[in-house]
């Protein structure tokens, strides 16, 4: 299917490009998701006579995206889950799932955002990727315990890790980088990194 790029896809091309997909793709994502339309000779007409207003809505809601991934990176999302000795759950932590723990924290994240290649089955800390719009992504990480006080520790363990994987001295390192160019709000600081949001 030949469609109409309403905004810069990876490996796709950019916007207002008129590109060929496969059927599937195009109807099940890029469609419903506003991120293109069929290229019919209509369409085509339409998008170049609002293609400055859809260039401005598109900077807009990257900017915002933006803003969302800096407050998203790194955060902590807990969820208890019943599982066996093993450390095998009983069901799984799924992409809709992921999304009710980020919208009781106050983020209005679609599961179409969260790029889970499988669910959650297994105890532990995971890293899962939001993706927010075009080439803006953040990191979370989903904390699958059995109880509140087995995900303290699990996160602990974490921070412990993370702690050793860090070269030495570059903590001592980042944060005059940061000052010097005055941009640090777009640097989460290590308390906010660190934050954990937990939801039963």
């Amino acid at each position: 299917m030949k469609i109409i790029l309403l905004e810069r896809i990876a490996k796709l091309g950019r916007l207002g490009d008129v590109v060929s997909v496969r059927d599937g793709y195009a109807r099940n994502y890029l469609l419903p998701r506003q991120r293109a339309l069929r290229a019919t000779a209509a369409n085509i007409a339409y998008f170049e006579e609002k293609r400055e207003e859809i260039e401005a809505r598109n900077l807009k809601e990257r900017a915002h995206a933006e803003d969302i991934a800096v407050a998203l990176e790194g955060k902590m999302f807990t969820s208890i889950q019943q599982a066996g000795e093993s450390g095998q759950l009983y069901g799984s932590v799924n992409a809709r799932k992921i999304a009710q723990l980020l919208k009781a924290q106050g983020f209005s994240i679609s599961h179409n955002q969260i790029v889970l290649d499988m669910p959650i089955k297994a105890l532990g800390v995971h890293p899962v990727q939001v993706e927010l719009h075009s080439n803006v992504a953040a990191t979370i990480r989903v904390n699958a315990a059995r109880s509140e006080e087995e995900a303290a520790r699990q996160s602990l363990a974490t921070q412990e890790e993370r702690k050793q994987e860090q070269p030495a001295g570059a903590g001592a390192m980042e944060q005059p980088s940061a000052e010097t160019n005055g941009d640090a709000k777009d640097i989460p600081s290590p308390a906010d990194s660190e934050e954990e949001n937990r939801v039963a």
